[in-house]
């Protein structure tokens, strides 16, 4: 992956970043105002040698004061120095506890030492820092003393007592705010990053065109955007007749024209790997777009399992497919009309799908539909968990795979397309359906930009009525869901709202 990718993934997992980074900065500033306010005092020491009567000694002695300085700093806080003050100032506390408190520091390249008190209580920590350095100066000159002589060599001199602090030393807002600001943004760009290697699924068609190079497989058809307004305008050629989703089907129906050239596939089975990937609405839109450019269209649905086409499109669905694979009435008796294509509903839910998708009543409806229609296309139930699809195999010229973006994974196309090709029909290719209009900016913002004129288009509909072709009523397109008529069976109307995997 390279920055451009880092970004791209950033991007696409922009809340469980922004959830992170709240959460971090939220914590941060739990944890200021649920700390204890410190103190902190400082007591400053001159160390220095007492004896030197010339520059040679004083310079001798400055040097050895330079070497001890560090190792003083190291006994600050020792037993000796604690108990001391303990007694002295009739504390409450052990020596551990005490010496917890206090922190010494040699500054470097000089003889001054530097003593540190942390208290909750400001005034106790002034008062413990300058006990604490009168008690460590007194050690020192104990050590210091030779066993001899009466007086210590060196000498602590204190330069700078400590006073009453006015304000604690933590906790300290900004950089607890500013570590859990980072905090929850790295964590969050980790795990944002973390999910998307973790991540399966095609989520560009970039990547569905990579994948089917690698696996031999056929190459991808179109691309459908995804459009939130599609549960309630299904037919996309009819809602927006110049929208990136009617665009798509019509690129879709000119690259099935030359799948190939030589024997044009006649009876075309659109399916999914799973369900909820928007197969029927790739079905119905694309037998839409093939009736657009003039040609008769016979959408049969053989999800035998959970129809949607009937109730998605108003049509009645009690009669259908499975009344004539069991002899209850003829195909043209059961088709039905949307206005512009004819539908053939599956009917009555059977108890043996597979069974009756393989018989030889299913393989001479679509001979007879084939006969009378330049174009069949079967809706029909997902490969993986049913044996449905594969089972129609030899009475279909070729199989639509359509694979979702984000959700549908690597292994489940490459499985759905070996199962589909086990059975001896092409799979003329895929379609990537439900795509982002973010994944390709510039060719989304040009669709949306090339719209006809409005007094263009308002010309044509003049011109129209006035030769009769279409009444001041009537759409345009003539192509609404309100005309949508069934042919040989009175129209019924549905309520129900549509499947949330359209």
């Amino acid at each position: 992956m390279d920055l451009r990718d880092y970004l791209r993934v950033l991007s696409r997992r922009w809340r469980i970043i922004a959830a992170l980074t709240l959460l971090g900065t939220g914590l941060g500033v739990l944890a200021t105002y649920a700390a204890t306010p410190e103190y902190q005092a400082s007591t400053t020491l001159f160390v220095s040698m007492q004896n030197g009567a010339d520059t040679a000694q004083l310079n001798q002695g400055n040097v050895f004061t330079q070497a001890r300085v560090q190792s003083y700093a190291k006994m600050a806080a020792s037993p000796f120095v604690t108990r001391t003050v303990i007694a002295t100032l009739k504390l409450s506390m052990t020596s551990a506890q005490l010496a917890s408190k206090i922190s010494a520091s040699a500054q470097p390249d000089t003889v001054l030492l530097r003593i540190t008190v942390t208290d909750t209580n400001p005034d106790r920590a002034a008062l413990l820092s300058n006990t604490v350095a009168g008690c460590f100066a007194d050690m020192v000159s104990e050590l210091e003393r030779p066993v001899a002589a009466e007086d210590s060599p060196v000498r602590l001199s204190v330069t700078e007592r400590a006073s009453t602090p006015t304000a604690p030393s933590s906790p300290r807002p900004l950089v607890n705010l500013a570590l859990g600001l980072l905090s929850g943004l790295a964590l969050g760009a980790g795990c944002a990053v973390l999910r998307e290697s973790l991540d399966t699924s095609v989520r560009t068609n970039q990547a569905l065109s990579a994948l089917m190079t690698k696996v031999g497989g056929p190459p991808v058809l179109g691309t459908i955007v995804h459009d939130p307004r599609n549960a309630r305008h299904l037919v996309a050629t009819r809602h927006d007749t110049h929208g990136l989703r009617a665009e798509g089907f019509r690129q879709l129906r000119t690259n099935l024209r030359f799948v190939d050239v030589d024997r044009a596939p006649k009876v075309i089975a659109v399916t999914s790997a799973l369900p909820g990937e928007g197969k029927t609405s790739v079905a119905v839109n694309l037998a839409a777009a093939l009736a657009e450019a003039g040609a008769k269209v016979c959408l049969v649905e053989t999800d035998l399992r959970r129809p949607n086409v009937a109730r998605a499109l108003g049509l009645v669905g009690d009669a259908g497919l499975t009344s004539c694979l069991i002899g209850q009435a003829d195909v043209w008796q059961v088709l039905q009309s949307t206005g512009t294509f004819t539908v053939l509903t599956s009917g009555a839910v059977p108890p043996n799908p597979a069974e009756l998708l393989s018989s030889e009543q299913f393989s001479s409806v679509l001979a007879t539909l084939s006969e009378e229609f330049d174009h069949v296309l079967i809706d029909t139930s997902p490969v993986l968990p049913v044996a449905d699809t594969p089972a129609m195999a030899p009475v279909v010229d070729g199989y639509v795979l359509v694979v979702r973006a984000g959700r549908t994974g690597r292994t489940q196309v490459t499985a759905a397309l070996d199962t589909l090709r086990r059975g001896g029909t092409p799979v003329l290719g895929t379609i990537f359906n439900m795509a982002s209009q973010k994944g390709d900016e510039q060719a989304y913002s040009y669709a949306y930009t090339y719209r006809p004129l409005r007094h263009t288009t308002g010309g044509f509909l003049r011109l129209l009525r006035n030769e009769g072709r279409v009444t001041p009523d009537e759409p345009a397109a003539g192509h609404g869901a309100s005309q949508m008529q069934p042919a040989g069976v009175e129209t019924v109307r549905s309520d129900e709202s549509r499947p949330s995997g359209w």
